[in-house]
């Protein structure tokens, strides 16, 4: 789990902090990234329903909310350290 948000802290020192909400995409391989996180976010819930009944499972909760920020950030690093994401804009792409 140290190793994660280490990792983690390291990346993110190298991007500029955000202003909006990072929108799956950008390089193919953030992309890819980006869809390694909703897996991993998926199973963060489905495990979050298990440490319900059996709370020993907790540390396995915690470890892929950890991977899942990993993913995140190493997904901004292979989108030019943050200079590619693809940023969510209020009102951009709506239909009238």
């Amino acid at each position: 789990m140290t190793f994660l948000e280490n990792e983690v802290d390291r990346l993110n020192a190298h991007m500029a902090a955000l202003r909006s909400l990072v929108l799956p995409g950008g390089t193919p391989l953030a992309a890819h990234l980006h869809l390694a996180r909703t897996i991993t976010r998926r199973a963060e819930r489905l495990i979050s329903q298990v440490v319900e009944s059996a709370p020993e499972h907790l540390e396995a909760l915690r470890y892929m909310n950890r991977l899942s920020d990993l993913l995140f950030v190493v997904a901004r690093a292979a989108n030019d350290n943050g200079a590619s994401d693809v940023l969510w804009v209020p009102g951009a792409n709506q239909v009238d």
